[in-house]
Formats: structure tokens, C-alpha cells, sequence
């Protein structure tokens, strides 16, 4: 186990500019490497895979914690080639879609628990927002599990959260039911290549002691913006036509011109119309 202790030290440091010292005999140092060398995947062997191994990892995907052991989360599982193109044919800027061997999507289900109700001749008084707020956080447990599950037997993922941008035509597309949404899709293959670990917001950012606590926030966000424009810069700057072009183009940068376009302002009423109460 002391041979990973560099390996986990240098991956977080790239991750998080800090180097953490930890007992090098703590069990499961192994898994530990794995998730902090974590790395998105977008480019895919020509290669298959088993349905006996994606059934082996949905099964592990669906062993995560669910909230009151509800189970609101469900994985549809897209082979045929058709309908990835399809999909891949929704996200021009995302071409490795198109690659993907296999394209996951993880569904927030709302529907099972009144259902349940019904055939056991019961009221169901929590049609609110608290149903689907339930439902998706246990489908975001569930992509995450299914991504460790996929990382350890050496195959690469890329989440796709975007598919949002298209849920009626997804839900038209796989004959999602009333209550039944997507919530983030998945390219699932093996790896052509490693990918590069992306560098995160500082942990004094994002870790909080005793009570939340924001102050500096500029001076570490402009330390994050320096650190990782040294490591992964931005190939491109957004919108430049209507903010024009820095000098120096950070993530902080960036994230301001993704969120000054308005953006699924529609998903609301998607929502609703597949049967959900915001209230």
C-alpha cells in the first residue's frame, strides 16, 4: 500500500494545488487512488461491452444508498447504435457521444412510489416537490456508483448532463412515462486514451468547519483561475462576439459567460408536464 501513497499525494495535488498527508495504512488505499486519479473519458476503443458486465455494474450502481429506501432511480441502457447517433445527433459540440459504444441514462423515477400506493390501497399525500427532489438525488448516487463501478474493471465514462437541454425529445425518444425523467446521460466504452485530471476549486473553497464560511472568495477563486489556467487552459473563450476576448481567460471567466446566457428555462415546464409538482 505505501507505493500508492505518491500516487493518490500527486493526483490531489493536481487536483486541488494541496498535498495531504494521511496514514498509509489505512485500508482501501487502492480504491482511493482510483478515485482521486479520477478522469473523464472521451475517446473509445472499437470495442464492446458484455452485457453480463453491464448488467454486473448496473447491479453495483444500484446498491448505493437510496433515500428511505424508496429506490427512485432507474438506468436505461442504449446499445443500438441508431439511437446513439441520434442522441449524439442533439449535441453537435459533443462529437465523442457518437464514439460511445454504449450511452447510459439515468432516470429520476416519481412514478413507482404512487403506483405502489395505489395497488396497496393507500393515500399519497407527498405528490410535491419533495418527489422529485428525492428522485433525482437518488439517480445522481446511482450515476456516481455506476461511474466507480465502470472505473475499477478499466472502463472510461464522460457524464452528459446536457441531454436536459433535449429531455422532451429524450423522453419522446425512449417513451419516458408520466413522473419518469432523465437526468444526466453517460458515454460508457474503453479508453483510447487517459485523460487528464481536471483541477478543482481549492478545498478551503469547498470544505467547511462548524458553520459555512465564504470570505476571500475572490482572492481564491483568481488563485483557482491562475492554477488551472497553468494546467488545462481554455482552447477557447465563450461568447466573444458579446464580451469580447481576455487577455486572461479563466474558469471563473468562462463559468460567468455559461451563465449569462439563459439556459433550460423550459425544464421547468417539462417537468411539470411529465407529472411533477414544483410546490
Amino acid at each position: 500500500m505505501a507505493d500508492l501513497i505518491p500516487i493518490i499525494q500527486t493526483a490531489l495535488f493536481e487536483r486541488f494545488g494541496e498535498r495531504l498527508e494521511f496514514d498509509g495504512e489505512l485500508a482501501g488505499l487502492d480504491e482511493i487512488a482510483r478515485i482521486s486519479a479520477h478522469r473523464v473519458h472521451r475517446r473509445y476503443r472499437a470495442r464492446g461491452i458484455e452485457p453480463q458486465l453491464l448488467r454486473l455494474l448496473c447491479a453495483c450502481a444500484l446498491s448505493a444508498p437510496s433515500k428511505s429506501d424508496l429506490q427512485q432511480a432507474d438506468i436505461l441502457i442504449v446499445r443500438d447504435n441508431r439511437k446513439i447517433i441520434a442522441i449524439a445527433d442533439l449535441l453537435p459540440e459533443m462529437p465523442w457521444v457518437r464514439e460511445a459504444p454504449v450511452f447510459l441514462i439515468f432516470l429520476a423515477n416519481g412514478r413507482r412510489l404512487p403506483k405502489i400506493s395505489e395497488m396497496r390501497g393507500k393515500p399519497f399525500p407527498n405528490d410535491h416537490l419533495d418527489l422529485l427532489f428525492n428522485a433525482t438525488v437518488d439517480a445522481g448516487i446511482v450515476m456516481t456508483t455506476f461511474l466507480r463501478a465502470a472505473e475499477a474493471v478499466g472502463l472510461g465514462c464522460c457524464p452528459i448532463s446536457v441531454i436536459r437541454d433535449h429531455a422532451a425529445i429524450v423522453s419522446e425518444m425512449f417513451a419516458l412515462p408520466e413522473k419518469v425523467i432523465p437526468v444526466a446521460g453517460m458515454c460508457l466504452g474503453w479508453p483510447a486514451e487517459e485523460g487528464g485530471i481536471t483541477p478543482r476549486l481549492s478545498l478551503d473553497t469547498t470544505v467547511h468547519e462548524e458553520r459555512f464560511a465564504d470570505s476571500d472568495l475572490g482572492a481564491k477563486i483568481d488563485a483557482y483561475d491562475r492554477r488551472r489556467a497553468a494546467k488545462r487552459p481554455y482552447r477557447n473563450q465563450r461568447e466573444t462576439e458579446r464580451f469580447g476576448r481576455n487577455e486572461f481567460y479563466g474558469w471563473s471567466e468562462d463559468k460567468a459567460r455559461q451563465y449569462a446566457v439563459p439556459l433550460r428555462v423550459d425544464f421547468g415546464a417539462f417537468v411539470r408536464a411529465k407529472g411533477f409538482r414544483l410546490d
